[in-house]
């Protein structure tokens, strides 16, 4: 069979500047991380058995939750008699843009944003323990084949 090049006039200028240099003959080693024996086997195991188990909680919610005692200032209130430690208030804080947020949250929701951030909390370190398991692959792959290589 054979290939028809387009006329010259038909490539952009990239085109022939690309098409003038001399073919490089570099080749790509492809990364196959198969480590062997009873440790890979465990750890793929365990990456396995969280992933299987992973399912995103819809309403999960990051940070962490924190009852929090406040003085409203007002000189006849409970709190300023100094015996209490003030108003409880519970407050939501979490990171957005590599910031830290603080919101306020009812008293009627702690419960349910408790709850919530648990969620949160169990999926966040369940793909971190997967995240863990890839790495301690990689690592053991690596040592693998500079072992058999000598």
């Amino acid at each position: 069979m054979l290939l028809q090049v387009a006329p010259p006039s038909l490539f952009s200028h990239s085109q022939k500047v690309l098409a003038a240099l001399p073919v490089l003959g570099y080749k790509y080693g492809k990364m196959k991380p198969e480590a062997k024996g009873p440790l890979a086997a465990r750890l793929r195991q365990r990456k396995f058995a969280h992933l299987r188990s992973l399912e995103i909680p819809p309403d999960a919610l990051p940070g962490s939750l924190a009852l929090s005692y406040t003085r409203c200032g007002k000189p006849n209130c409970r709190c300023a008699r100094g015996k209490e430690k003030g108003h409880p208030g519970w407050q939501l804080t979490f990171m957005v843009d590599g910031k830290k947020r603080v919101e306020r949250v009812p008293r009627e929701w702690a419960e349910e944003v408790l709850r919530r951030v648990e969620e949160g909390r169990a999926f966040r370190d369940a793909v971190a323990e997967i995240f863990t398991a890839n790495a301690e692959l990689l690592v053991l792959s690596r040592r693998q084949r500079s072992r058999a290589r000598r």
